[in-house]
């Protein structure tokens, strides 16, 4: 185990910035997800700690160790690829066991990690199959099992689960925690699936355009966001947004009026609203109060209802148990409770409150 530290990395492809001045601590034995959308940099952060790419300025160290400048098989780190990477003419067996016969490891130290990985992933009934014989999922463990053998100071996972389906990735990153807890290994998971993170992560940092957002954990991400970014892109369904302009003690927008809640703008100041779905009520008949809205589409779910509305011009997702939506029509009111309005600056996206 080992603790990674990046300290103003910078990265540029031709012209193009693609990682922007990131400094960023991953603490021994933590498990980190990079998380972000398509083009947002995570990838290629993941590459400069593996040693795939170099960066144009800026620090990378591993323990005690700055490794920028040496070479992927010296910085101790074994990494998990989207493709799985495995050798199509070696069983399973011998794809495990190949990285250490690489580093000449003796025949009973290669038997002895070959055995314990392929326990723990529950490989040992395919140890002789080729991987064409296995599904998405067996190939995947397979991948994690050639890492696991190493036992690295870093484990490095990028979009692993990509090319599984919904059912299967929902096993796999249940896989993927409890097999950092067994071994406490440092590790660093890229993904862009912001339910990936929030389930999987000890911490989360959130990339835009290869700037760092925040750092926090699920939790915090959720209900603190750093900025309008963050809380739009975290979270399912994603947050709504109302423009608003202070107006005394409320910010007013079109068709409602909100407790400003304090914050401190002046007088006539554009704000982003955020409310997240799940924190809206379709008010009952006749209930006082709430924001007048005009039902668009129901989305049901079964156990609960996705209601998209319109409140004024601006489109509006409420999450609500499909059980009180019985004879709900055209128009509505949505409640909410106040102190779960999240306020941004309209212009830098900062958070206010």
């Amino acid at each position: 185990m080992a603790r990674v530290q990046l300290r103003d990395v910078h990265k540029r492809f031709g012209a193009t910035p693609i990682v922007r001045g990131v400094s960023l601590a991953v603490e021994n034995g933590e498990l980190l997800v990079l998380v972000g959308p398509s083009g947002c940099g995570k990838s290629t952060l993941l590459r400069l700690i593996a040693g795939l790419e170099e960066p144009d300025a800026g620090e990378v160290h591993i323990g005690e160790r700055r490794v920028d400048g040496l070479a992927p098989r010296d910085r101790d780190v074994a990494m998990v690829f989207q493709s799985y990477a495995l050798y199509p003419h070696l069983t399973v067996r011998e794809n495990l066991a190949f990285p250490l016969k690489l580093r000449g490891r003796p025949r009973a130290e290669i038997d002895a990690a070959v055995g314990e990985a392929a326990r723990m992933l529950e490989l040992e009934p395919l140890l002789a199959r080729r991987p064409k014989e296995l599904s998405g999922g067996q190939r995947q463990r397979v991948a994690m099992g050639r890492a696991v053998v190493r036992r690295p100071a870093v484990f490095l996972f990028d979009e692993p689960l990509s090319n599984l389906d919904a059912a299967l990735r929902n096993q796999m990153r249940v896989e993927i925690r409890q097999l950092h807890r067994r071994l406490g290994a440092t590790t660093i998971y890229v993904t862009h699936d912001q339910v990936e993170a929030m389930t999987l992560a000890d911490r989360v940092a959130v990339l835009e355009k290869g700037v760092l957002q925040q750092v926090a954990t699920p939790k915090e991400l959720f209900e603190s966001p750093a900025n309008r970014f963050v809380g739009g892109f975290i979270g399912s369904p994603a947050m709504n947004f109302l423009r608003a302009r202070v107006a005394g003690a409320a910010l007013t927008g079109d068709g409602f009026a909100l407790p400003s809640g304090g914050t401190k703008r002046a007088e006539g100041a554009s704000v982003d609203v955020g409310i997240r779905p799940h924190d809206l009520r379709i008010a009952a008949n006749g209930e006082a109060g709430g924001l007048a809205a005009r039902v668009e589409l129901l989305e049901p779910l079964g156990w609960e209802t996705h209601v998209h509305l319109r409140v004024g011009g601006a489109p509006v997702v409420v999450v609500a148990p499909s059980a009180t939506l019985e004879g709900i029509g055209e128009g509505a009111a949505v409640s909410l409770a106040p102190a779960r309005v999240h306020v941004f600056d309209a212009e830098s996206g900062v958070a206010l409150r």
